[in-house]
């Protein structure tokens, strides 16, 4: 009873972080799946790719749902979702398929180093926590980041807002834009890294409650909850001075990247 108190409260508060920072789910469900899954015993030994499969599948329907109140919200702007969510896609098949040839420790150590890298570079470069002004993506950022965002967002099971938070943040856009923008551009990675991680663990994993990598059973909880989340945060939580914002989604940065080094 207390794994499942526990498992909705991860979902919850997974519903929250996709609505106030774009996350999707990838950052908390991550570590947190991981971690449960490991310590069960039971298939340990692919705990961090069943932990990024099932965050992936997680954000199909928190980001999407996200989406929709951000839209009927009027906070999406077309400019920062097309064309860059074309080229997160193609990015995107190919960071599942390179997961598929990396163990599992090596995965948890490449998530460990891409939050590390994108703290610092949120601390120490400028252009995050102070909003600079307004430029036009450029075509070597969409041809190169975007494929580059869809490989780590996709290989690491974190939906690729971390990537394009900061990025649409450096161009001068509001976080409550740069964070709208990033729940559209995570379902590709999303759709595509969930069917790649269905059939990349087709015939790996045993039991009922699994599809490939993905855990049902703890899909389908950390789903309903999430969704909770979303209605909560969307209704009851309120708006945060733009300022603050980007200083609070560093911070959450911080606290991801203890629970999965711990």
């Amino acid at each position: 009873m207390a794994d499942i108190i526990l498992v909705l409260l991860t979902g919850f508060i997974t519903g929250i972080t996709t609505i106030l920072f774009g996350f999707g789910g990838g950052f908390v469900v991550v570590p947190f799946v991981y971690h449960l899954v490991a310590a069960s015993g039971e298939h340990s030994g692919q705990a961090m790719h069943i932990a990024v499969a099932t965050s992936t599948a997680v954000m199909i329907l928190n980001s999407g749902y996200a989406t929709f109140t951000n839209w009927r919200s009027n906070n999406l702007l077309r400019k920062t979702i097309v064309p860059l969510i074309y080229f997160i896609g193609i990015g995107a098949a190919l960071g599942a398929f390179a997961s598929s040839l990396l163990e599992d420790a090596v995965v948890r150590l490449l998530f460990v180093i891409y939050m590390l890298v994108t703290i610092a570079d949120c601390l120490f470069r400028q252009g995050f926590l102070v909003k600079p002004a307004r430029a036009v993506l450029s075509k070597t950022t969409l041809w190169g980041g975007g494929p580059v965002i869809g490989v780590i967002a996709t290989l690491l099971g974190v939906g690729g807002s971390v990537l394009t938070v900061p990025l649409l943040r450096r161009h001068g856009y509001e976080m409550k834009h740069c964070v709208s923008a990033a729940n559209p551009l995570s379902i590709p990675v999303a759709v595509i890294g969930a069917l790649m991680y269905i059939g990349l663990g087709w015939k790996e994993m045993s039991g009922p409650q699994y599809l490939g990598y993905v855990n049902l059973t703890l899909l389908a909880m950390l789903v309903v909850a999430g969704i909770v989340g979303i209605m909560f945060a969307k209704r009851c939580l309120p708006k945060v001075n733009d300022s603050w914002h980007a200083r609070i989604y560093v911070l959450l940065l911080i606290l991801v990247l203890i629970a999965i080094s711990l």
